[in-house]
């Protein structure tokens, strides 16, 4: 038997995140640029207002009605309020073009934690998110990234090849730490930031396998994520744990972070993910956001939507979504058909099965 009453799209995704079953699976999208794109803005510009990124995210809400948005102007925010020089193009995402660190990480003591209320970008996003509330209330869940994590903002303040190096060879290990710690101060009181603009939620994106070796993950960057996790989160306000690409080795101290939310993208072994997330953590995701891209057949679209629904949904705890942010000119009909499908196929019975398969 369906479930009788229709939630809002807030109360279906605190459903999930808090263990229960909702009516139906949630649906996020990842899509700070393709919000910009689909509005007729110039990229550049938006990313970079606050009126114009709350525009965008809510003319995308209007036309498709998903449950989550996920507001952010291109995990450069934090950078760029420490000092790095970012680079904003109307084509594509924005990106830290010189770093603040780049002569040492021995400069980190000449660094001081931006206000976020002062200090734009900052001061832009929650600006966006103080009109997002506003308009849509408690309609929809409403996330404040207060991405990067830990480590991306060390990655970005200190030049990505020599971060990297500098964690490969370890030679500085007091001044690796004493940067990281600097970086978690700053997400921190961004993230609290967000909350205090009336964000329902927050995320961070950590550094995966993809640039870290398992031991140099467990090591260096779990710690602070974990670190900021338990600095942030709140049952009232939930904080996300994003990694690109495969997270399976990691999944299990992932979930030790203590944030209700995983982000996983589909090179993530989901069976595998769903076994160990289940009772501890939402899973977020995993849809190829290439696939939502390059899909000139919208049944492609629609069965990939299906196959992770058949594969996560049962039970509760997930979230369908593109594993990683969509790009900027993902065609409409692409992702009307995720939510479409998402609406159709995500049904729950009050035991938590997809009423589809009943």
């Amino acid at each position: 038997m369906a479930l009788s009453r229709t939630m809002t799209s807030r109360e279906r995704c605190q459903a999930v995140i808090r263990h229960q079953i909702p009516d139906r699976v949630p649906v996020d999208l990842h899509n700070f640029l393709a919000t910009v794109h689909y509005a007729g803005l110039p990229m550049a510009r938006a990313l970079q207002d606050g009126e114009l990124l709350a525009e965008a995210q809510l003319r995308f809400w209007k036309d498709f009605g998903h449950d989550m948005l996920m507001v952010e102007n291109g995990v450069v925010a934090e950078a760029q309020a420490c000092g790095c020089g970012v680079e904003y193009f109307d084509d594509g995402p924005p990106r830290v073009a010189q770093h603040i660190l780049a002569e040492g990480l021995d400069r980190i003591d000449q660094l001081e934690v931006p206000d976020p209320f002062t200090t734009p970008p900052m001061s832009e996003v929650l600006k966006a998110v103080r009109i997002l509330v506003r308009e849509l209330g408690d309609r929809v869940f409403i996330v404040g990234r207060a991405d990067q994590g830990p480590g991306a903002l060390a990655l970005a303040l200190r030049g990505y090849e020599r971060f990297v190096l500098d964690l490969a060879l370890f030679e500085q290990p007091e001044l690796i730490h004493k940067v990281l710690d600097f970086c978690v101060r700053v997400q921190t009181r961004y993230a609290l930031a967000l909350r205090e603009a009336g964000a329902h939620g927050t995320a961070t994106g950590g550094l995966g396998v993809s640039l870290l070796s398992p031991e140099l993950y467990r090591s260096v960057e779990q710690p602070y994520e974990r670190r900021f996790i338990q600095a942030v989160n709140q049952p009232d306000f939930p904080a996300a744990l994003h990694i690109c690409g495969d997270a399976t080795p990691i999944l299990a101290e992932m979930v030790a972070t203590g944030a209700p939310i995983l982000e996983l993208d589909y090179k993530t072994d989901l069976r595998r993910a769903k076994e160990v997330l289940r009772g501890k953590a939402t899973l977020l995701g995993p849809v190829n956001p290439e696939l939502l891209w390059r899909a000139t057949n919208p049944g492609e679209v629609e069965d990939a939507a299906r196959e992770a629904l058949e594969l996560l949904a049962p039970g509760g705890e997930f979230i369908l979504g593109p594993g990683c942010a969509l790009g900027y000119d993902t065609p409409p009909d692409n992702i009307h058909t995720l939510i479409e499908t998402t609406c159709k196929y995500g049904i729950y019975t009050q035991n938590g099965h997809l009423s589809h398969l009943v």
